[in-house]
């Protein structure tokens, strides 16, 4: 799809379908609807009817902010690319906002479903996947203030850019995957200890391998 074109229209209608999926069930709503989950997955915070749109509404207006930023970021980006990354940073940013959407979804359905679901093994592996699939864009995004490793020496040297993305990319996509299967099949509480060790994994590898390209003068 050409999400250049067709971005914006694909973009609004992720946006308020979570929106009229509220509106719909607003009137089969109790008193009182969970809004927050402790780490087990457990309601632990309660509000109104009306509390259904909060999370909706600032995951709508997040998905804006991150589409326009994403569309433009050669705008926003003193750093100039080529014309050929326009499609890539569109792509990303609407997997982005079906992301987001998707998770205005799942807590929506939450607030009607608390009692039969835990809506961590829903929320965790949902982000586990969406890890992954940005660790198959990592090796794709030139240089940029914006998107990925922005270290000192990533930003530095181009060189140490695209090395660092390439190891993040890898350990991203098996991360996230990992991520998204032990939340979803192991208790709550192990999984969300898996998927905080996973991360880190994900975050501190690519850092010390920038690190010591750095020192080794960026060069492999």
């Amino acid at each position: 799809m050409n999400t250049k074109k067709y971005g914006p229209w694909l973009v609004g209608l992720m946006i308020i379908a979570p929106l009229i999926y509220g509106a719909i069930i607003y009137p089969q709503l109790p008193s009182r609807i969970p809004t927050h989950f402790n780490i087990e997955g457990k309601a632990d915070a309660w509000g109104g009817p009306s509390s259904i749109f909060i999370g909706p509404g600032i995951m709508g207006a997040v998905s804006i902010f991150v589409y326009i930023l994403m569309s433009n970021l050669k705008t926003f980006d003193p750093k100039k690319y080529d014309e050929a990354n326009d499609t890539l940073y569109s792509n990303f940013a609407v997997l982005t906002v079906a992301f987001l959407s998707a998770l205005s979804t799942i807590i929506i359905y939450s607030s009607t479903h608390a009692d039969e679901i835990n809506v961590g093994k829903l929320i965790l592996p949902l982000i586990g996947l969406s890890f992954a699939g940005l660790g198959w864009y990592m090796p794709k995004f030139k240089q940029n203030y914006f998107v990925g490793f922005k270290l000192p020496w990533t930003l530095e040297n181009e060189t140490n850019w695209n090395e660092t993305h390439k190891v993040a990319g890898k350990l991203w996509i098996y991360g996230g995957l990992f991520q998204a299967v032990v939340t979803f099949i192991l208790p709550m509480k192990f999984g969300f200890i898996g998927f905080m060790l996973a991360t880190a994994v994900m975050v501190i590898i690519p850092s010390v391998f920038s690190y010591r390209l750095f020192k080794k003068g960026n060069t492999i």
